[in-house]
């Protein structure tokens, strides 16, 4: 999972406005549903990432201005 989390943060940090969606960075990053769930949930406890209520994921600055519903964090 470390390797999961180290391509999700680098992918982030060379494309900040990047919004995925589970299905979406599975597809992209090959990864499975375990792997790719629990990425997910640690880099949004970390505040590296958010996500809408709709279940899209990205940077907290980009995800705010895009998303009139609000952001959840960790």
């Amino acid at each position: 999972m470390e390797d999961a989390i180290v391509r999700m943060q680098t992918e982030w940090t060379e494309m900040p406005q990047l919004k995925l969606t589970r299905r979406q960075a599975q597809r992209l990053w090959s990864l499975s549903t375990d792997v790719c769930d629990a990425a997910f949930a640690t880099l949004v406890t970390s505040g590296f990432l958010g996500q809408t209520p709709e279940g899209v994921y990205g940077r907290h600055a980009f995800i705010r201005a895009s998303s009139s519903r609000g952001l959840r964090t960790g």
